[in-house]
């Protein structure tokens, strides 16, 4: 059995600076050794902890999907010690990868219904995972309309710009792209907080689930407007990706009431969330 406490050695494929301010770089990683890759069985919505020798480690969301494989993938933050790290790594360099770690999104409760994603900012992680998942051959025919309602402060943070362009050309899928604010004339999609356009643009909650990522203030004014569409308490999808710490539920850190966000999440539906000390 493997220790939890023990990295995945992995190679770092390919680095790709994903926003115009550069500080989101997503990093493709492939496992030294094939019965570890075997080992890391995940689903979209799960974590892992991304450790660099000598400095320490950090929790981030899973990118890819399990239908992609021979790699993993994760997008990184440059906002402290570890991260900016990693972000001075180059292809080829050796780091580690711990887990897979916590709950994913409940992928058999929504096979039959339609889904409405909404992200916003670096958080979109995750819902990246998920929108491939979910287009996958083998598994689009399981889900109903998939809806995606994603927002950044402007255009050039927006993440996987070339994977936004693709989905839209699909008619499998409906995207619904929105930045705050821009000055460029040839902006061609909306203009708006993400509150809004998903009041705008969100479909009916008629046999529908919404699962939300995103910064918490993003996430307080969303949600009420979830409700106002009709989406019950059950079928809002909601994750604590910032309580994430040491993965396993020891160090405490993430508590939540009787939570502890690693573990017992760091997925949950916003009935649950409604039972624990307001996080939104």
């Amino acid at each position: 059995m493997h220790n939890p406490y023990l990295p995945y050695p992995v190679r770092i494929e390919s680095v790709v600076t994903e926003s115009e301010d550069r500080n989101q770089k997503t990093f493709k990683l492939v496992f030294l050794n094939p019965e570890d890759e075997a080992r890391f069985r995940y689903m979209p919505g799960q974590f892992a902890e991304l450790s660099v020798a000598g400095q320490g480690e950090i929790p981030i969301g899973i990118a890819s999907s399990p239908t992609e494989k021979g790699f993993i993938m994760f997008t990184v933050n440059k906002v402290g010690k570890v991260s900016s790290h990693l972000h001075n790594m180059q292809e080829g360099d050796i780091m580690g990868v711990r887990g897979p770690l916590g709950n994913w999104y409940p992928w058999d409760t929504l096979e039959g219904k339609n889904v409405v994603i909404i992200g916003g900012g670096f958080a979109f992680t995750t819902l990246r995972s998920s929108i491939v998942y979910m287009l996958d051959p083998e598994n689009r025919s399981k889900y109903g309309n998939i809806d995606v309602v994603y927002g950044a402060r402007m255009p050039g943070l927006l993440l996987y710009k070339e994977e936004l362009a693709a989905w839209e050309q699909r008619d499998d899928i409906n995207m619904h792209i929105t930045v705050d604010g821009t000055t460029d004339p040839n902006w061609k999609y909306n203009v708006g907080f993400v509150p809004t356009v998903t009041k705008e643009k969100a479909p009916s909650a008629d046999n529908a689930y919404a699962i939300i990522c995103g910064p918490p203030i993003m996430i307080k004014f969303t949600l009420p407007v979830l409700t106002e569409l009709g989406f019950p308490p059950d079928r809002i999808i909601s994750s604590l990706e910032m309580r994430m710490k040491c993965g396993i539920g020891i160090c405490g850190r993430c508590n939540i009431g009787t939570e502890y966000v690693c573990k017992d999440g760091p997925v949950f539906t916003l009935e649950k969330l409604a039972t624990l000390p307001n996080e939104y």
